[in-house]
């Protein structure tokens, strides 16, 4: 499917060949090896085509004559690259810390790339190629499918390996959020979405097949995941985080990691690098606004926002880490020496590498003003500790300037370019670079992932309320269904989604799984109207009123004759969607209510005293109060998806149980964030006229089903600093049906010498219940669960009285008291 390489080895066969078939001397000698070279020829031909073996070859016929010890794949990684360090220029080795992007156009002709325009514009190679699923296209577009992307990969690296004097291979990356962002690639729900199974197999499963369908392609790092705690969730990169909480975001974040990089020292072809995001705090802006500033003390940073951080490092061993665009107190992230540097390397003993976000050395002479020019911020931020530029030589140009003037230390060039060369080493780069189109082809958006799709959008769903039982709906009974709203004809992937093979909305599921019920269907009322499209969002045209009314209209007519009413409610990413800022587009909110005229709809439905079951798909929580009044069940959707309509279907007539929970609280409106849980004992004393609880707490969820839960047991009353107790709980399944449940542990230090938490989650079960089952489930408190940074700053267990809680929910829990001595 690629171009064939022909080696010199290959070269003289056929040349020997050819030879002796017009002497005629086979004839007489050695027809045995001719046949014998004839099959090496076509075994050989079958290895260039899939490029298992190819870097291999080139490897081992460098241009000086000779294998050279960075070559030498028998050789610890560490040799290799001190070897290859020592033989590479100035400009070779600020070449290593760049990347193209929106430049990459730059290197095609007629949309193939052209090696005499990569000769002229990067002589020296590359560290980076920015998403190659792309194709030619800068951004946007339809992009590649999955073969035509690997030859694609395949193309460009031997292009760098052939032509650069020392054959370094460069690193493709992708945005792989809930699948990756490319042509036919399977798209899974949201991670907001999917965090609320509190399912580390099911992390561990989608992100294993994530990391395959990447590298395939061809890709061998990926910028996720984002393990960023959200706080304002009117934030509009809410949906791409796993929640609020610290201890659930470490703990999905480790298995994401892992699956995404296996287990390995070295990261194979079936795995890729994954980079965390955004260090140090991306999700409680100034405002709400994204890239707003922050302001948070030490203790809170360490406790709070980069816990997650830290378990990624220490206990996934991850490849990279991206810094984030906030300043915190004065001091932008990508300047920011003691959080990527101090903190990240010295303290925790991260060892891989720091990549800016996109564009945001810039920011720091654009935008937060800590740098009079480009040089001055390229010197900020390569001694704060980030390696490499994001997503095109912008900035990092000037190293070479600054390294020859003597105002960088040459050494602080060698030890990021360290840090990359020996990245490409783990990812096999050097020995095996090249990926096989054909396998690409098969594996993307294959029946196995589109069925672990499914199976995450299942998971997803969290079912808020459900009054009189009225999910699931009985096949059997129901024949007339109104099925009404902005979207129960269409299928929300989500920010970072990639463009599957097949989606199915809510409606048309609906029609092909349950063909004998008659399913009438109204829009109801348009949301936003698609508008310019920018670099990062697409600017919504928010529908009128007016626009509004006679679909309202008609869809009380279609409802009115309905037995039931399934009303499909919510956003898109024309509403709520990562934003640069003007004048590229806006995507955080002030409001977060109902879009629209949906309030209105609601209203008029309300009316008609039809039973109505809502489903509510958003990036971010939406505050749906006037919903909640008025709808008999609830179902938080969020995004589900590629097969959304089928995961959608199966909820409402009960082929699937509900089991999620949420993992961010919904407030009750914009004036009540912040609404997270895990608030200090002085805050959440109340509005006038006004309730101060949030409208759905963390950690809540109903099933068809009910569980009931014993009082708790510890394995004794007292424990030790250094020692540890468990606490155990009945929880008996008290309904008819199947289900499972994700019973909660939360612990508070009742007295401490600097103030604490009302609770913190410390952790949690998924369990399978048969309808009457009863099973026990014990936790293990260690002292880990109940440390804390005190007011010198350090780790402690501080003795005293813990109180211990276990539940369904932050809200709702049975509590014990521990002593610890």
């Amino acid at each position: 499917m690629g171009s064939v390489y022909l080696s010199p080895f290959r070269f003289k066969i056929i040349l020997i060949m050819r030879i002796m078939l017009f002497s005629g001397y086979w004839l007489r000698r050695i027809i045995p090896l001719f046949v014998a070279i004839v099959l090496m020829s076509f075994a050989w031909n079958s290895v260039e085509k899939t490029g298992t073996d190819a870097g291999r070859v080139v490897n081992d016929l460098n241009k000086n004559g000779r294998t050279d010890l960075y070559e030498d794949k028998s050789q610890p990684v560490q040799a290799r690259v001190n070897d290859l360090l020592g033989r590479m220029t100035l400009e070779e080795k600020v070449a290593q810390t760049q990347c193209l992007w929106l430049q990459k156009g730059k290197l095609f002709t007629g949309g193939k790339f052209d090696p005499e325009k990569a000769k002229k514009l990067i002589p020296d190679g590359l560290g980076h190629f920015g998403r190659p699923n792309e194709g030619s296209a800068s951004v946007f577009g339809p992009g590649l499918d999955a073969g035509e992307m690997a030859e694609l990969t395949n193309i460009i690296q031997r292009y760098f390996i052939e032509n650069t004097r020392l054959g370094i291979p460069v690193i493709f990356h992708e945005e792989s959020l809930h699948g990756e962002q490319a042509r036919d690639a399977t798209v899974f729900p949201s991670v907001l979405g999917m965090a609320s199974s509190w399912n580390e197999e099911l992390f561990s499963g989608v992100y294993a097949g994530i990391a395959k369908e990447v590298r395939y392609r061809g890709g061998s790092q990926v910028l996720a995941p984002v393990v960023d705690i959200t706080i304002d969730t009117r934030w509009g990169r809410t949906d791409e985080t796993m929640g609020e909480d610290p201890y659930l975001n470490s703990r999905i974040g480790v298995a994401v990691v892992k699956a995404y990089q296996g287990d390995a020292i070295g990261i194979d072809k079936e795995h890729v690098a994954a980079t965390l995001k955004h260090m140090g705090v991306h999700g409680q802006p100034e405002g709400g606004s994204n890239t707003g500033p922050v302001f948070f003390s030490e203790r809170h940073l360490r406790q709070t926002f980069l816990k997650p951080f830290q378990a990624c490092v220490q206990e996934g061993s991850v490849s990279a880490v991206m810094a984030a665009y906030p300043e915190n107190s004065g001091v932008p992230a990508h300047a920011d020496k003691w959080m990527l540097t101090d903190l990240l390397r010295d303290e925790w003993g991260f060892e891989g590498i720091v990549v800016s976000d996109y564009s945001a050395i810039q920011e720091l002479y654009t935008r937060h003003s800590v740098a009079a020019d480009a040089a001055e911020a390229v010197l900020l931020a390569m001694t704060a500790g980030v390696d490499m530029e994001l997503p095109d030589p912008y900035a990092y140009p000037h190293l070479a300037e600054l390294v020859k003037t003597g105002r960088l230390p040459a050494g602080a060039l060698d030890t990021a370019v360290r840090r990359i060369l020996e990245l490409k080493f783990r990812l096999g780069l050097f020995d095996d670079p090249y990926v096989d189109p054909r396998k690409a082809d098969e594996f993307v958006g294959n029946p196995q992932m589109r069925a672990l799709a499914l199976k995450a959008a299942r998971q997803s769903l969290v079912l808020l309320k459900n009054e009189n039982n009225t999910l699931p709906l009985d096949p059997v009974r129901v024949k007339s269904v109104a099925v009404i709203g902005p979207n129960a004809d269409t299928c929300v992937l989500g920010g970072y989604g990639g463009t599957p093979r097949q989606t199915v909305s809510p409606l048309q599921a609906l029609r092909e799984m349950y063909p004998d019920i008659e399913f009438h269907y109204a829009r109801g009322c348009e949301l936003v109207h698609s508008g310019k499209r920018s670099l990062v969002s697409v600017n919504g045209v928010p529908a009128t009123r007016a626009e509004n009314l006679p679909l309202i209209s008609e869809a009380v007519s279609v409802a009115r004759e309905a037995e039931v009413i399934l009303l499909m409610l919510g956003s898109n990413t024309l509403i709520s969607n990562e934003a640069i800022g003007l004048p590229y587009g806006l995507g955080d909110l002030a409001n977060l209510e109902l879009f629209g005229s949906q309030n209105e709809l609601i209203d008029s439905l309300s009316a008609l005293n039809i039973p109505m079951a809502a489903f509510v798909f958003s990036g971010p929580p939406i505050s749906f109060l006037n919903l909640t009044g008025k709808a008999d069940a609830i179902v938080q959707c969020w995004y589900l998806g590629q097969e959304t309509g089928y995961a959608v279907a199966e909820t409402i007539f009960g082929d699937n149980n509900p089991t999620g929970k949420l993992t961010i609280s919904i407030p009750r409106s914009a004036g009540h964030i912040p609404a997270y849980y895990y608030y200090k004992p002085s805050a959440r004393r109340g509005y006038n006229f006004d309730d101060i609880s949030p409208l759905y707490p963390f950690g809540f969820g109903l099933s068809y089903t009910t569980y009931d839960y014993s009082e708790l047991s510890l394995s004794q009353t007292e424990m030790t600093t250094d020692g540890s107790v468990d606490v155990s709980v009945g929880v008996t399944n008290a309904g008819m049906i199947d289900g499972e449940e994700i019973v909660q542990l939360y612990i508070r230090d009742k007295v401490s010498s600097v103030t604490r938490p009302v609770k913190e989650l410390k952790d949690f079960m998924r369990i399978p219940l048969k309808a009457g089952e009863t099973k026990t489930v014990t936790f293990r408190i260690t002292p880990d669960k109940l440390k804390f940074f005190n007011s010198e700053m350090k780790e402690v267990v501080e003795p005293g009285d813990f109180e211990i809680m276990v539940g369904p929910s932050s809200a709702e829990n049975k509590k014990i008291n521990l002593k610890v001595i």
